[in-house]
Parts: C-alpha cells; structure tokens; sequence
C-alpha cells in the first residue's frame, strides 16, 4: 500500500509540473506541416519541409 501511495503522489507532482509547463510555455506544440491530417497541410504558415513537398509532387 506504501508503494501504491508513493507512485501516486510521484505521478501527481509529475502531472501537475507538465501543467504548469504548458500554463507558462505557451509554445506551439511542435511536429511536421500536416502530421496526421492525411497529408493536408492546416498550417497558417507552411514550413520549408512542407514547401519541399509540395513542389516534388508538383513537378
């Protein structure tokens, strides 16, 4: 039951750091132009990788 507790208070100051991370960060979470939308791209801005791509399937 020790370990139980012990785990449980570990995971809950983990959680609650991560959040004040995000409170105070207020960056974008960051991965490729499009990720997981099937390729299309919802970017206000595109970035260089995304161009590249965009101008190989053009060609």
């Amino acid at each position: 039951m020790t370990y139980f507790f012990v785990t449980f208070v570990i995971m809950l100051v983990v959680v609650g750091i991560m959040a004040i991370g995000v409170m105070f960060g207020r960056r974008a979470i960051k991965g490729s132009c499009g990720g997981l939308n099937n390729g299309n791209c919802a970017c206000v801005k595109k970035c260089d990788k995304r161009k590249a791509m965009e101008a190989e399937s053009n060609a």
